[in-house]
């Protein structure tokens, strides 16, 4: 009867997605020195995997990273420059519209996202090292900083760690804590949220994450059950695993995202879960431009002996993004200024080029919506 009904699921599970297989959207954030309009929008087909142009914006500067309300109404981006600010723009008929622009109080924001109660939004300043907050007016515009944050420290690579580096944000699943890689500091803070009393993070109550040395965390993502934190480091190539509690982290393993062989250099990017759970995948750059398979176990771990590694067709895999159906995978490559679109087998989680790509000068951030 167990099996019967898991056939039952999955069935019903197809039939949804392919009942739902149409065209959907995709936001792409640009470095703009190459000659980036900024921001693009693409209809993407979800039965051919083709895509076709929108619009874009006209003006912005590096909006490099990207976030998007949950009513699809307003996008946020961050501004990538010495100055640093935040663009907010509203999403109508598929064209992006400025409303709003405030300073990120930090140099070069690479890292933007939204509370999951879309009260606060929250950027992650790199060079600044700091991370700032605003609270969310319901017409979608931000109020002035309301918090800053700034990380003090350093690690033992003297060229990339020489100070604090904040290079992401991620709220726990239960969207009680907010997580901040700090590839300068080999730590990840974990700052309680709140909104009843004071600044939304409680800075009297965080606990870190403190990595190996010379790991370079950057970003994280979480198991699907909240259970478990899945944490890449940029400058060792590799991934480590933490279980997680109550805003407590706790290690449980660490696998390199490279062949023990290998004499590649390392510069891992982006990591994210497909939608299932089921498979783990991350990004490559530096010599290695690839994207890795890493099946998750069912306590937790990865299945490090069967790991697999695809060519992204480009240079620079910075981010990619799996589609809501788990069907299709985007990578986008930043120095050769391609969007490489995979199809992704749902059973084995591996990964085909499809030949289909898009063609974006220096493409940093790929979004759904």
């Amino acid at each position: 009867m167990p099996k019967l009904k898991l056939l039952i699921v999955a069935l019903l599970f197809m039939l949804q997605n392919n009942a739902s297989a149409q065209n959907a959207n995709l936001l792409v954030g640009t470095y703009t020195q190459k000659g980036s309009k900024g921001i693009y929008l693409f209809q993407f087909d979800t039965a051919t995997g083709k895509a076709i142009e929108i619009s874009h914006t006209d003006s912005s500067k590096n909006p490099s990273f990207l976030t998007i309300s949950k009513d699809k109404q307003y996008v946020y981006a961050v501004n990538e420059t010495a100055a640093g600010s935040v663009s907010v723009y509203t999403l109508n008929n598929n064209e992006l519209k400025l409303i709003q622009n405030k300073d990120s109080k930090g140099a070069d924001p690479c890292y933007i996202c939204l509370s999951p109660d879309q009260q606060n939004l929250f950027v992650a300043n790199y060079t600044g090292g700091s991370i700032t907050s605003y609270h969310r007016f319901a017409d979608g515009r931000l109020s002035n900083p309301q918090q800053f944050i700034q990380h003090s420290g350093s690690s033992i690579n003297k060229d990339r760690q020489e100070k604090a580096h904040v290079h992401g944000l991620f709220f726990s699943a239960d969207g009680k804590y907010l997580l901040t890689p700090d590839l300068g500091m080999d730590q990840v803070a974990i700052y309680p949220y709140q909104i009843k009393n004071g600044p939304p993070l409680d800075l009297q109550k965080n606990k870190n994450i403190t990595t190996a040395p010379g790991a370079g965390p950057r970003h994280l993502t979480f198991s699907s059950n909240g259970k478990f934190i899945y944490l890449i480091e940029e400058l060792t190539g590799s991934i480590s695993v933490y279980s997680f509690s109550k805003g407590i982290a706790n290690f449980i393993q660490r696998i390199a995202l490279h062949p023990a062989n290998s004499k590649q250099e390392h510069g891992s990017a982006d990591i994210h879960l497909s939608p299932d759970g089921l498979f783990l995948y991350a990004t490559n750059r530096g010599t290695e431009n690839n994207i890795v398979k890493i099946p998750v176990l069912k306590n937790g771990k990865l299945d490090e002996k069967h790991i697999a590694y695809y060519p992204t067709q480009g240079s620079a895999p910075r981010n990619f993004t799996i589609s809501q159906d788990g069907h299709w995978v985007m990578v986008a490559n930043q120095n050769t200024d391609n969007i490489v679109v995979f199809k992704r087998n749902a059973i084995n989680g591996d990964l085909m080029a499809t030949g289909n790509t898009i063609k974006v000068s220096m493409p940093v951030c790929l979004l759904f919506y």
